[in-house]
């Protein structure tokens, strides 16, 4: 007879993007690459969602708005990034709130991943796919969003200015070929 703790175990929420990962992804990756080691496998490591704020001098009023409407996004409270140097050109002194960013690991990655490819991505006006070229070298993918309209949790009617995102998905993928797979596996749409 199963007790209320076992019962309770076997309700587990588990993201469907890294059950896909261990029962599809890891065997077909481990064929294509012929890795000898399952810890050679390539895997996502963190998703970092990082927006600047360049009307931080006209309205003070709006890092607290862009928090929030980041906080709704990513589920997690963003930091605050200061200004290294003064820049007189840009009008920013040092010490100044220049941005924000979300750093997102393990189960948060994973459902920010999901909702991204297959809720976000298509809301996109025109959409044919993201670039397929915007990897780094080392196996990580950068890429940037014009409005955060595109996030169901964000009400048309209650935003103050359309901001733009920088997105970058960390991989341990030692060359930007077996990221591609990777993240094409996971569900990525990449252009043709």
């Amino acid at each position: 007879m199963a007790t209320k703790k076992q019962e309770t175990k076997e309700k587990v929420y588990a993201s469907r993007v890294l059950e896909n990962y261990d029962k599809n992804i890891k065997p077909a990756l481990t064929e294509k690459f012929g890795y000898k080691n399952p810890m050679q496998v390539p895997k996502l490591v963190k998703i970092v969602i990082s927006s600047g704020l360049g009307d931080i001098k006209d309205n003070a009023k709006s890092i607290q708005i862009a928090q929030n409407e980041l906080k709704l996004i990513t589920g997690q409270q963003p930091v605050l990034c200061k200004a290294k140097k003064s820049v007189a050109n840009f009008k920013v002194r040092e010490g100044m709130t220049i941005g924000l960013k979300v750093t997102l690991r393990g189960k948060m990655m994973y459902d920010f991943y999901d909702k991204f490819t297959s809720i976000a991505l298509p809301r996109v006006r025109d959409f044919r796919g993201v670039p397929a070229n915007s990897f780094d070298g080392k196996g990580n993918y950068c890429m940037g969003i014009k409005e955060q309209l595109i996030f169901p949790e964000i009400q048309y009617d209650q935003v103050e200015k359309i901001r733009g995102m920088d997105i970058c998905f960390v991989t341990t993928a030692k060359s930007d070929e077996e990221a591609r797979e990777l993240l094409r596996a996971m569900g990525m749409p990449f252009a043709k």
